[in-house]
């Protein structure tokens, strides 16, 4: 997969940058060097392999520190939303930013 500068003046353009035209050459370099990365990745045989919860988890056991899934502060949504612009049913409304 590779990206052409048509498409990478659409992403910019959906996010809202403004590129110089060194700036997309050398941009599309690097995307296209990732992407290249990437597809070197998925060209490697991983049958039988587990994921790792953590990239250290290959030369140590990792016990990972979770805390208990509390709340631990009062809802304050009616409170919050007063300032808001626009409300509905408790959301926030915002305007449409994608095309």
């Amino acid at each position: 997969m590779a990206l052409t500068l048509p498409e990478l003046d659409r992403i910019a353009n959906l996010a809202r940058l403004e590129l110089q035209p060194a700036e997309r050459d050398r941009l599309l370099t690097q995307l296209n060097g990732f992407f290249g990365i990437v597809e070197t990745m998925r060209a490697v045989d991983t049958t039988g392999i587990a994921p790792l919860a953590h990239p250290v988890a290959v030369m140590h056991d990792i016990v990972l520190r979770l805390r208990d899934d509390v709340v631990s502060e009062p809802n304050q949504r009616e409170a919050n939303q007063q300032t808001a612009p626009a409300v509905e049913r408790g959301l926030f409304l915002v305007p449409k930013v994608i095309e």
